[in-house]
């Protein structure tokens, strides 16, 4: 906010705002009485010249969240007058990234903080660096579900998420000789300026099992039932415009006891804190290595958690305004954001049955109303199924539930489908072998009204593949709900440049109602858009160089071309593909050093599993392949790879901007939607891409004329899967043999020829199950469109703005919307 020079006083535009927010007459700094001097200096109890970075960084948020807070409240109180019908998204994950700079956009105090930080002499960049990103999440699961609050509360629909509040986020990756080390990401070491803790709303979590520390291993006690307490810590979702601010809520596990006094008293220190650390270690960590037994105990004990808590939560909430357990569907939508809540299904059915005291008709009538469950996957061994035995020894009441759901479902199908025990073991809700498992995809769709993928092709290889059966049983549920995400974070905060240009162009309304850009597409040949827009991208570019040689990172050309593939570490993501593209390029560059080419960096970025062995290697492979086109001087820096470690939502914030080309490359089939895809399109990116996820639909937007689309369809892909021999295109693809046979010969790893052998195993000796080889050449020929395009520079910058203005369909606000209407029937409530 901006206070006059003369006696600290607000602007008119300045006092308007705090009118709107309700703070009253204070100023956010300019004098001593000013909220950010106060916090400076009264929660740190320091004099103001001792006080550092951090300090600062805290006192300033604590004073945007102090303008924000009456807005905050009023919120809630509308929806407790109103008493609408309110959204509670469960996720284990949001991948919210860092606060101050969101909400001071969404609050649209820009121009004032701009100010009032000039006046403070504080250096923008510095403050918002000082803040971590919220380690409470790990990708796109998360950062959708991040932009699903946003757009909710920019929607000023009344909805609350819930989430945990991890200590530690997944974890920080460290890149040593090549190598991932998974370093402790304590995001919440110096606390976080923006949570509410809500102790007088703690709920009680029961378990039938109890803990002890036996031989320095935390282990589950049979038969001695124990509690578990969750505490509430909130944090402000602040619609754009500032109007509507909703609430995430997270969930942090403590003991029901600090520890056991007469263990203590006996001298067994540790015994005597056995339920603390196990009460404490379920919150500790998000997503414990599912490798072990124990991880994956502990995160079938965090998934019901984070239901238990919630659905108590919200129960309490509908109690208060509501007297019959009848209006429960027309008060509550309960979205499970994919099958980590899954839970969901038999504890609300707990809860009805045991503490309401209904008939199991009503109670299940009920429960399917309330409940939606929303897929983020294809992949079999993503759909999760925990072992009977754990629901024996944890959740026993859980598991009569289950069996009932499941045995009148069966009885249901075998009716419906006489005859059929095939389909009547695929649709259970038990897989039967050793262990028999529950399996928590089939759970979620056969107790919620309804069942959405995140894309069309998604959508539709769901109903027709991955659950065909239970979607015969229940057609009427299935339904597309294509993935966005939320254009302030996204566009408006993260490249001001483009979005000054996007502004000066067709005016601002493009913020809250995407589908505006639609009216750049007639002006894509206007010489002053595309100067405007060409200066953008040239901005981030410097911009990102030069961050990037701040940070100790590698020396990069901001006139090369940026070329990036940003994604988890996965063999169908195929990294490796675009490494091979990479290797055939230098290939021929060695061939015919004097070949005029255009200089490129290829950017990658993205985290490995810690036990996922060959995705690790994938990356090691990354580095050894960067470091060897550095050493040759046969490329003299025309092709240089770059490995960004550590990736999250700031260094997407700084990387999308600047990149040209994006690489959508999964194998068609596999990627449910994506949403980096989306948000380099928002950018300028022109996207080469297979044929997958949402990249269909983006193509469909913008015309394939503007996309370099390549490789086999997901229907090739499945129709291959009897026949296909990645050894065909070793042996006729003179191009992809020598690239394979490059990478085994140990060129890339200093002669050592047994370093990436079993990359080259998983081409050509275990079958190529991702189709790397089939799709190696076909990529290269759209690498090749793409480099004659970029050489007219004109002609490029007129795709971009293309594709910039057919990216409106990928807000999360239209998700959002055909949320509400189509699933949960859910209206605004304005405050």
């Amino acid at each position: 906010m901006t206070e006059q020079a003369a006696n600290g006083r607000l602007s008119p535009a300045g006092g308007e705002l705090l009118r709107q927010y309700g703070c009253g007459p204070v100023a956010l700094t300019g004098n001593d009485d000013a909220l950010y001097r106060r916090h400076l200096a009264f929660d740190n109890v320091m004099p103001l010249r001792a006080t550092g970075t951090r300090e600062r960084f805290e006192a300033f948020a604590r004073s945007v969240r102090d303008v924000l807070s009456q807005r905050w409240l009023r919120t809630e109180e509308a929806y407790d007058r109103a008493n609408p019908k309110r959204v509670y998204y469960l996720s284990m994950e949001f991948l919210i990234g860092r606060s101050l700079a969101n909400n001071v956009t969404n609050l649209r105090l820009d121009p004032f903080v701009r100010e009032a930080l000039a006046r403070e002499k504080i250096d923008p960049l510095e403050l918002f660096e000082e803040e971590p990103d919220a380690g409470l999440g790990n990708g796109g699961l998360g950062r959708l579900a991040a932009c699903f609050l946003d757009s909710m509360a920019a929607l000023q629909l009344p909805a609350m998420g819930y989430g945990l509040r991890y200590e530690y986020g997944i974890f920080r990756q460290m890149i040593e000789d090549g190598w991932q080390q998974e370093r402790p990401d304590n995001w919440l070491r110096n606390g976080d300026p923006w949570e509410v803790a809500r102790p007088r709303e703690r709920v009680e979590v029961h378990l039938a099992c109890g803990f002890e520390v036996k031989e320095g291993t935390l282990r589950a006690i049979p038969g001695r039932p124990s509690r578990l307490v969750g505490i509430p810590f909130d944090r402000p979702v602040v619609g754009y415009g500032g109007r509507t601010i909703n609430t995430l809520r997270l969930w942090a596990a403590a003991a029901a006891d600090d520890f056991d006094f007469r263990q203590w008293s006996r001298g067994d220190f540790v015994g005597a804190l056995a339920e603390g650390l196990a009460a404490e270690t379920l919150t500790r960590v998000l997503y414990p290595d599912d490798s072990t037994t124990m991880g994956q105990g502990l995160r079938l004990v965090q998934e019901y958690f984070l239901v238990a808590c919630s659905l108590a939560d919200l129960v309490r909430r509908f109690r208060r305004d509501n007297a019959g357990w009848e209006a429960f569907p027309a008060k509550v939508a309960i979205q499970l954001n994919d099958t980590h809540p899954a839970l969901a299904v038999p504890e609300l059915m707990r809860i009805l049955l045991d503490e309401a005291h209904l008939g199991w008709d009503q109670a299940w009538d009920i429960a399917v109303k309330a409940l939606a469950y929303t897929n983020h996957t294809l992949l079999p061994e993503a759909l999760e199924k925990w072992p009977l035995a754990w629901f024996e020894l944890m959740l026993p009441r859980h598991l009569e539930i289950v069996f009932e759901i499941n045995r009148r479902l069966l009885d249901d199908v075998r009716r419906r489908f006489p005859g059929d025990g095939e389909r009547l073991a695929r649709v259970s809700l038990v897989e039967e072998g050793t262990p028999r498992k529950v399996r928590m995809a089939n759970l979620a769709i056969v107790g919620s009204h309804s069942t959405n993928g995140v894309a069309a092709l998604h959508s539709d290889l769901l109903r027709r593949t991955t659950v065909k059966d239970l979607a015969e049983v229940f057609p009427e549920r299935f339904n597309n709900k294509t993935n966005g995400v939320t254009p302030r974070r996204w566009l408006l905060l993260c490249n001001p440049a483009l979005a000054r240009a996007i502004t000066d162009a067709i005016g601002e309304g493009w913020i809250t109602d995407l589908a505006q850009l639609r009216r750049l597409a007639p002006l894509a040949k206007d010489p002053a858009l595309l100067s405007r827009v060409h200066a953008a991208k040239r901005e981030a570019k410097v911009l990102f160089s030069s961050w990037l040689r701040a940070q100790g990172g590698a020396a990069v050309d901001p006139d090369s071309i940026f070329d990036s593939q940003v994604k988890r570490i996965h063999e169908y993501k195929r990294q490796l593909l675009n490494a091979l593209r990479v290797v055939v390029l230098y290939q021929r560059m060695r061939q015919e050093p004097g070949r005029a080419v255009a200089p490129r960096t290829f950017f990658f970025a993205g985290k490995a599993a810690p036990a996922y062995t060959l995705a690790k290697l994938i990356i090691k492979f990354l580095g050894d392949l960067g470091r060897t086109l550095d050493a040759d001087p046969l490329v003299g820096g025309r092709l240089k790879v770059v490995f960004l470690s550590d990736y999250g939502v700031s260094l997407a914030e700084r990387l999308i901007p600047a990149t040209e080309v994006s690489n959508q490359i999964s194998t068609a089939g596999y990627e449910a939607s994506g949403t980096s895809n989306m948000k380099f399109m928002m950018n300028g990116a022109l996207t080469i891409g297979t044929r997958d996820g949402a990249t269909i639909e983006m193509a469909e937007e913008a015309g394939e004329e503007n996309f370099f689309l390549f490789g086999l369809t997901a229907e090739e892909v499945a129709g291959s899967q009897g026949w296909y021999d990645p050894r065909w295109h070793y042996e006729h693809e003179p191009e992809t043999r020598a690239a394979v046979d490059l990478i085994g010969s140990g060129h890339f790893s200093g002669g050592d020829a047994g370093r990436f052998a079993p990359l080259v195993d998983v081409l050509l000796h275990h079958g190529d199950h991702y189709r790397h080889l089939a799709d190696l050449t076909s990529y290269l020929k759209a690498d090749a469109r793409l480099t004659t395009l970029y050489a007219d520079a004109e002609a490029w910058d007129e795709k971009a703005i293309l594709n910039v203005a057919a990216s409106g369909k990928f807000s999360s606000d239209r998700t959002i919307a055909q949320y509400a209407s189509e699933i949960w029937d859910v209206a605004p409530c304005p405050v």
